[in-house]
């Protein structure tokens, strides 16, 4: 299930990290690396796993490996987010109408 992974990838503080990084601009694995407290290859496998929750992208150019957001990932999330959302306005509007029905 795909909000499953998403959900996984997202409770590991250093790729939320990640991901807040990636917000402002594509990086690379070094430039990640050095704005947090981790490895190159802990970059790596951090990046790894957003990607197969396909919350980043790739992309090569030369040696380099350079990531940007995947906003299609994000959707999904929130569209998983979205159906308990419209269930728990579904059941205010259903109390607020029950309140109005006893007050008259």
């Amino acid at each position: 299930m795909l909000s499953e992974t998403v959900f996984n990838a997202l409770g590991d503080p250093t790729r939320r990290d990640i991901v807040m990084l990636l917000r402002s601009r594509p990086h690379s694995i070094t430039e990640l690396a050095q704005r947090l407290p981790v490895s190159r290859p802990a970059v790596s496998k951090h990046l790894t796993r957003l990607r197969a929750a396909e919350l980043v992208a790739r992309q090569v150019s030369g040696t380099r490996h350079i990531y940007t957001l995947r906003h299609e990932g994000f959707e999904a999330a929130r569209a998983y987010l979205d159906q308990f959302w419209e269930v728990a306005l579904a059941r205010y509007k259903l109390l607020a109408e029950n309140l109005q029905e006893f007050d008259s």
